[in-house]
């Protein structure tokens, strides 16, 4: 009989004071004092202080420990997942990464849970929001959903792109819309065509149209 896989005890949930500590001291640049008060791992600090956007307001220096772990998983693992394990923000990861000479982070193969992850995300989400999660660039994901045969007629639109969509669409141009929402313009064209949605017509434009119903009353 095979025996069952143990699962990882979660980390206990965050306490009222340790949230309210962690808002007190992390903008100052004081993660570390955090973690040995709490006794939590630095990381996790870090982690819980991105989440839930906590910036800090000095500059928190990469210590020779994280540079030799970036450079160890950049190789198997994703931006964001590099970043989730520091408790560092995505933009933090690269820029670190485009510092010290890590190309491989933006050129790396496509790992098969990165490809399963845009498989399982590309019908309900942006590829924006894909782009986010994996680390990866957005002509990256666009290329790789190309390559894999997911397009624009696979990928629902969801309620926040609709409302996107209708709020720009009178006045901005689908090519606008489309850099917005991660869709491209043909999509964009096709789905206001469906909906039904109007252009604002602009003053000139509008005083284009009345001035020609002048001149046609005047002709008459």
């Amino acid at each position: 009989m095979r025996k069952a896989k143990t699962r990882k005890k979660a980390p206990p949930a965050w306490s009222q004071d340790e949230v309210k500590l962690l808002k007190k001291l992390f903008p100052h640049g004081r993660a570390r004092e955090i973690a040995e008060r709490i006794g939590r791992p630095l990381t996790a600090v870090r982690q819980k202080a991105y989440m839930m956007e906590i910036a800090t307001d000095k500059y928190n220096p990469w210590s020779s420990d994280e540079i030799r772990l970036l450079q160890k998983l950049c190789r198997h693992e994703t931006a964001q997942s590099i970043a989730d394990r520091l408790g560092r923000p995505l933009s933090s990861v690269t820029y670190q990464a485009h510092r010290i000479g890590l190309k491989t982070l933006g050129t790396r193969h496509w790992l098969r849970q990165e490809i399963a992850l845009l498989k399982r995300l590309y019908p309900e989400n942006s590829r924006q929001e894909i782009a986010r999660q994996l680390g990866r660039t957005l002509q990256a994901v666009a290329a790789k959903a190309r390559g894999l045969g997911l397009t624009e007629t696979h990928r629902a639109w969801s309620k926040r792109e609709l409302n996107l969509l209708e709020r720009l669409y009178p006045s901005k141009t689908a090519e606008e819309i489309a850099s917005q929402t991660g869709r491209t313009t043909q999509a964009t064209q096709r789905k206001t065509g469906k909906l039904g949605l109007k252009k604002r017509l602009r003053q000139e434009e509008r005083q284009r149209v009345v001035n020609g119903v002048r001149e046609k009353s005047c002709s008459r």
